[in-house]
């Protein structure tokens, strides 16, 4: 919390702030347009040539026997997975994930201006694209910043999609007990920054001024059925989020303190915090970036992949990603080389209850296929891995819309030797998430 002192500088930090990036406009200087050959490196990193590992190749298997080989190619928790024998990976050929061209052309018209500003968390204003497509540099101290400003801004679910159904299952790792299975359906939506789906950039009239909303209503099994959550995050990124819960049981809506945005989700591995790779603001985290590095990652083409024919088949004859490994805690899927930005997050707030996260940013999209995260005592804790599949190997609705989509996830609690996993059905439709679904009103007409 802040006190009204450190309230009246922030604001006047941000309106000098503002005004001085006015100003610049208003006298018509501006930066040099963004070259290029930055945006060809930023958006098509694998134009010229997939990236390399001595011995590594694309249909061999990482196991036990050969991993020290490919140490360097793994993050340090999946490293110790596959050395202690708890799971295998699979490897395919490195891919072009491109996101809509609508997007990279966003990037080319608004990002030549983008600053930070003075306070952490502080941006000057963006309309659409990403914010910073210039290679980081070690000698930035605020690179790490503005990586997470890209993510924040970037294409993860496009302008809107939908998860429906959604399957997350815990389980116990040492035994392979498949605990509970809560069947639910997520919605996002871009209420600015948007490109591909009208309106664009922006939906109006947006009074509260919001970026993005997330809406999550659970389906079963009954104990939990019609709970909601619904969480509202503005452009302001030094505005708290708003987050509201509705419990079926209770029949009402209530706030969500910051504080239970750390909590285990429904009982699950999993925090709302972690959602995405991060569901926060940037001003709740010091980013640091660490380096680049071409690492394993989690991304693939769905249909090839192997799947569940056994739990979870729509009626369409959709079927999700089938998991094993020890305790059925790893996705049966195949892991490609691929540029990867690491940038550590350390939450800025001393109670927060983790020291920090390892995101590991994919170059490419921005997405965060992996994260690491550590204890308050600087021990490993749990290893977030996020499936992406590509569009264009989906549902046929999401074949071009530049979507790197969400498909698999797994939570590991490596401690409590634990996890929570999930299979999705991911539809890149604005029609499934209008705006009122986005909304409290919405939440109390649902949950009747």
């Amino acid at each position: 919390m802040y006190d009204n002192d450190n309230k009246d500088t922030n604001m006047l930090k941000k309106t000098f702030f503002s005004a001085a990036i006015a100003m610049t406009m208003a006298a018509g200087v501006q930066a040099a347009d963004i070259p290029e050959e930055v945006i060809q490196q930023s958006f098509y990193p694998y134009k010229d040539g997939v990236p390399s590992f001595n011995g590594l190749q694309p249909g061999m298997t990482i196991n036990q026997s050969n991993v020290d080989q490919f140490k360097d190619a793994l993050d340090p928790a999946m490293y110790m997975f596959v050395k202690n024998g708890d799971t295998e990976i699979k490897v395919g050929e490195t891919t072009d994930f491109s996101l809509h061209p609508s997007y990279v052309e966003a990037t080319r018209k608004y990002s030549a201006d983008v600053q930070l500003g003075a306070g952490h968390g502080e941006i000057s204003p963006t309309v659409a694209g990403r914010p910073f497509p210039q290679e980081p540099s070690l000698d930035d101290p605020r690179a790490g910043e503005k990586l997470a400003w890209n993510y924040k801004y970037g294409y993860n679910w496009g302008d809107s999609a939908a998860i429906m159904p959604f399957y997350w299952t815990t389980r116990d790792m040492a035994s392979g007990k498949q605990e509970r299975t809560i069947k639910m359906n997520f919605h996002f939506l871009n209420f600015t920054h948007r490109t591909s789906q009208e309106p664009y950039p922006k939906i109006e009239p947006n009074p509260s001024e919001l970026f993005r909303g997330i809406y999550v209503q659970v389906l079963e099994p009954y104990d939990v059925k019609d709970t909601q959550l619904l969480i509202h995050r503005f452009e302001d990124d030094t505005k708290v989020d708003n987050a509201y819960l509705y419990l079926g049981f209770q029949r009402r809506v209530r706030r969500l303190s910051t504080g239970q945005t750390t909590d285990a989700f429904l009982g699950t591995d999993v925090m709302i915090e972690d959602f995405e790779g991060y569901n926060g603001r940037i001003s709740d985290m010091k980013w640091t970036y660490k380096g680049t590095k071409y690492l394993l990652m989690p991304m693939y083409n769905h249909n090839d992949m192997e799947l569940d024919t056994e739990t979870h088949q729509d009626e369409d004859g959709y079927q999700v990603i089938a998991f094993g490994g020890k305790g059925g805690c790893f996705p049966n899927i195949t892991w490609q080389l691929r540029k990867v930005y690491v940038v550590e997050s350390e939450p800025v707030d001393p109670n927060h209850p983790i020291s920090k996260r390892e995101h590991y940013m994919d170059a490419q999209t921005f997405i965060i296929p992996r994260n690491i995260t550590y204890d308050r005592k600087g021990d490993m804790w749990k290893s977030w891995t996020i499936g992406q599949a590509h569009p264009d190997h989906h549902l046929p609705i999401n074949k071009g819309t530049g979507v790197a989509i969400d498909d698999s996830f797994t939570m590991i609690d490596i401690q409590a030797q634990h996890c929570t996993t999930g299979q999705f059905k991911g539809i890149v439709d604005p029609e499934m998430s209008p705006v009122d679904k986005f909304s409290v009103q919405n939440m109390r007409a649902s949950g009747r």
